[in-house]
């Protein structure tokens, strides 16, 4: 096993070897790893099996190539935004559609992927084998879902895209948390966590209901009820992820640097990966809980100035996202609970 000592420079891509090290326990015969088999071998000319995570040859595997992305992505927020103030807002009521109904399918077959690799292991091993051993987390099959994940976050850079050319508010949540959680799912690539699989799978959990929501607010003349339960699923799924990723990023540092303090485990993994881990999700937290207030608590979207406390379990008239839907309007559209 690899460890990273203080000595090392932070970040740093994971080793090619170490990746040679991955292990895959039999998970018997799942029905759904083989169709993921064909459909890369299809695309790629090479089968999910053979997959490596090797900086720099894979795409988009670097720091660098991360960063420039998300730089990129921030580029066009502001430029788009500039070039749409004098513009009318584009309908684009097919597209929008299809984005959403496809990240939902897409969230719910990487979910099934993923509870099918994880279930052999939890039952035969436990939750601190499939957390803190790369033979439970981090085995090959795993690290190709891993990669996969880590790519639809660069395809939910598109809801920002929607946001501008529909001329809907964008807020500091859309655009924050959505370049972060690339950079996010970078670290963990590259530095190898284990307990990667946890934030990953309740996210796409999450994912699976978010998109399904805006696809049906869209596609309906129905007001849709249900999206305050979305960020109370978002803010359920940050105080989990929170859980696990405090222990293990606790018994990372406590097994290397201090090992006479109490720790269940020497969970490996990059130390500047359980940093950004421990950073990014609790920052996400903080920001969830003070927009749920804001937009579900309150009447209204001034952070709380001079607004009433909402009752109970009431309606707000803002989506997960931060969005404002006209009220002048009828039902939901995709104009009026869009992102």
């Amino acid at each position: 096993m690899l460890l990273h000592t203080a000595s090392q420079p932070l970040p740093l891509p994971p080793n090619p070897a170490q990746h040679q090290q991955q292990q895959q326990l039999s998970t018997g015969n799942p029905p759904l790893w083989p169709l993921l088999n064909t459909l890369r071998t299809r695309t790629t000319g090479s089968p999910a099996t053979e997959f490596e995570f090797t900086p720099p040859g894979t795409p988009l595997s670097t720091l660098n190539s991360s960063v420039m992305f998300v730089t990129l992505f921030y580029a066009m927020i502001i430029s788009g935004t500039e070039w749409m103030r004098h513009r009318k807002p584009f309908k684009l009521q097919a597209l929008f559609l299809v984005h959403n109904l496809f990240l939902s399918l897409l969230s719910a077959f990487l979910l099934a992927l993923f509870a099918e690799q994880l279930m052999p292991i939890l039952r035969a091993e436990g939750t601190l084998h499939a957390i803190c051993d790369r033979r439970g987390g981090w085995t090959q099959p795993l690290v190709v879902l891993y990669y996969l994940n880590y790519l639809t976050k660069y395809l939910e850079l598109l809801d920002n895209v929607f946001l501008i050319l529909k001329k809907k508010p964008l807020k500091f949540l859309h655009y924050c948390h959505h370049g972060a959680t690339a950079l996010l799912c970078y670290t963990q690539l590259a530095g190898s966590t284990p307990v990667s699989w946890v934030p990953i799978t309740l996210n796409l959990a999450v994912h699976i209901v978010m998109y399904a929501y805006y696809f049906l607010a869209a596609a309906t003349a129905r007001r849709v009820t249900w999206k305050a339960w979305v960020t109370r699923l978002q803010i359920a799924q940050f105080v989990v992820d929170l859980g696990f990723v405090y222990f293990t990023a606790w018994n990372c540092f406590a097994s290397r640097r201090w090992p006479w303090l109490p720790h269940a485990s020497n969970c490996p993994g990059d130390e500047a990966a359980a940093v950004a881990g421990v950073g990014i999700l609790t920052a996400y937290l903080v920001l969830f809980v003070s927009f749920y207030y804001s937009t579900y608590l309150c009447r209204g979207v001034d952070g709380g100035k001079g607004v009433k406390p909402r009752r109970a379990g009431g309606e707000a008239e803002i989506n997960v996202h931060g969005q404002v839907p006209d009220e002048n309007k009828k039902g939901a559209n995709g104009n009026g609970a869009g992102k």
